[in-house]
């Protein structure tokens, strides 16, 4: 079996190369070791706390003890199916700041500023802001990727959005427009009831052309020849087989998978590569560090009155909402029910927002487990910038033993101090006047959690991942010892080889990573085809004009 391009990864960034590659004509191979993405469980928006916990379709990967949050193991889930994250994820669309991409830019990563990749931002999206105030301008209107609101009927989304009004914060009609800082609706990728994920905007279409085909099977190294890579060793039903690549061998595998892929090939820190019997053939130390992720809490609060979710987390209420969805794409199972969001900074002299709030109508947890108190609702809040950076190393040579993922989460000062804050200014919201009519009082932290020390344990046992890995592969500078890929996507040292997934970006963006996942992809496609960059945008992001002294 060869192609012109051999894929490792059915993830968002893939299955958009997959998709612009093929479109261009080339012939391209995708390899994934996940199955099938058909049934309920991962196509119905509401039932998205399943997928994530079920092994079929995740890989299953804990991190190492974490120091600092009382040697905790944490959940690490990645996609293990076609659409890979993206089809267990939240559902969550956050361009990121422009500021973000700039700062990618200015440290190594040319051609990757705001003005660079927000034509592919637009490129990608099939926007729908169902006229809820929204900036068209600054959005895409035909690309693959729907995405669109929740239509916000429960009053809470309206409560937390005029709570952060109350509180001195602006509103924004679009935080993936001109301006992020603010609150406002939350924008999903679902569409017609349907999770919109890269395999249905991208792989499927894609696998409608003859010259693009997915291979199952587990990537277990790149074939490297003189330099060069040539192909992918996979295994399926007991035996190893070769892919080869007449262009080149492109991996998407994830923030935990490319860099292992990259390792157990011979490409990494030469020492450690060494401790297990692997011949290096190209000694590249970052890869496998600046791993970097976002922490959250949930901060919840009993609500005074029976509107919450609450009332529907019984058998019966979710088969009807099962049934309605199934026959109709309609009702309460055809959104994520993220519909209200905050993005502020954390204090004066922070250039753009560096906290962001993810509301919920009810009190539950990621692995599907209500609160004891019944009715409540909850922001998932947490810090955008972490200083703390982590790595992924090998357990071992076997590429059938999952890495080992440390985060060395809350490793600094500045972690704590700016969690603290956090909590802070949530506790703050919901003391705001919107909410009196809703709420019965707070459940976590508590209202006896007030000084730095207690909401330090608080965080320290509470604390979990917002499931944003990345950085992984770190873009920079040909010539930056610390950088795996070059501006164009390929990996330093090896010829016919280039890697396009979050584990590139040099730092986490704003929000949820899946749209700019995809970017990724999206512009690392334009590069692997030798075209000319889309032309760059001189739209001005909105920068809070006093943020030099003032937080809000």
């Amino acid at each position: 079996m060869e192609a012109d391009y051999v894929i490792v990864g059915a993830g968002s960034a893939g299955c958009a190369m997959a998709y612009r590659l093929s479109e261009a004509g080339r012939s391209v191979l995708v390899i994934e070791h996940g199955g099938s993405d058909a049934g309920p469980f991962i196509q119905m928006p509401a039932a998205l706390s399943y997928p994530m916990n079920m092994a079929r379709y995740d890989w299953g990967y804990m991190t190492e003890p974490e120091p600092h949050l009382g040697g905790r193991r944490l959940v690490a889930p990645r996609g293990k199916v076609i659409g890979g994250s993206s089809s267990v994820n939240g559902m969550v669309y956050v361009r990121g700041h422009a500021r973000d991409y700039d700062h990618w830019s200015e440290n190594g990563a040319a051609g990757w500023g705001f003005a660079d990749v927000l034509p592919y931002f637009k490129r990608m999206e099939n926007w729908h802001d169902g006229g809820h105030g929204g900036d068209p301008a600054w959005r895409g209107s035909d690309g693959p990727l729907y995405v669109t609101r929740g239509p916000r009927r429960n009053p809470l989304y309206h409560a937390f959005v005029e709570a952060g009004a109350q509180a001195g914060y602006p509103v924004t009609g679009d935080y993936n427009g001109q301006q992020q800082e603010g609150f406002g609706p939350f924008e999903q990728t679902v569409w017609k009831g349907r999770r919109w994920s890269a395999a249905n905007a991208y792989l499927k279409p894609a696998l409608k052309r003859e010259n693009c085909d997915l291979v199952r099977g587990l990537a277990t190294r790149v074939v490297i020849e003189d330099g060069r890579a040539k192909g992918v060793e996979i295994e399926r039903g007991g035996k190893r087989e070769v892919i080869r690549a007449q262009a080149e061998v492109i991996l998407a595998a994830s923030a935990f998978n490319s860099p292992k892929l990259l390792m157990l090939s011979g490409i990494g820190a030469g020492a450690h590569l060494a401790e297990h019997g692997i011949d290096v053939v190209a000694d590249r130390p970052g890869v496998g560090a600046n791993l970097q992720d976002h922490l959250e809490v949930y901060f919840q609060m009993a609500a005074s009155q029976p509107i919450t979710l609450y009332k529907h987390w019984n058998i019966l209420s979710k088969a009807l909402i099962g049934a309605q969805w199934v026959f109709t794409g309609k009702g309460l199972g055809a959104t994520n029910n993220f519909e209200s969001c905050g993005f502020i900074r954390s204090r004066a002299g922070v250039e753009y927002p560096d906290i962001q709030f993810h509301f919920l109508p009810f009190a539950v947890r990621y692995d599907g487990k209500a609160a004891a108190e019944g009715h409540g609702f909850q922001a998932h809040v947490g810090p955008m910038r972490s200083p703390s950076r982590g790595a992924v190393t090998l357990r071992s040579s076997d590429p059938h033993e999952a890495p080992k993922i440390f985060f060395n989460y809350m490793s600094t000062d500045q972690d704590w101090s700016d969690f603290r804050q956090c909590l802070r200014l949530t506790r703050e919201i919901f003391q705001q006047e919107a909410f009196e009519p809703f709420v019965r009082h707070e459940i976590q932290p508590g209202d006896g959690v007030e000084s730095d020390e207690a909401l330090n344990d608080f965080i320290r046992e509470h604390a979990e991942s917002a499931y944003h890995p990345c950085g992984t592969c770190r873009m920079g500078a040909a010539d930056d010892p610390m950088a795996v890929v070059d501006p164009e996507a390929r990996v330093i040292g090896v010829e016919g080889l280039r890697l396009a997934d979050s584990s590139i970006f040099p730092r986490i963006t704003n929000g949820n990573l899946n749209g700019p996942s995809i970017m990724v992809g999206e512009k690392a496609a334009d590069h692997i085809l030798g075209k000319s960059m889309l032309p760059a945008a001189n739209d001005e992001p909105w920068i809070h004009p006093e943020w030099q002294t003032q937080q809000r």
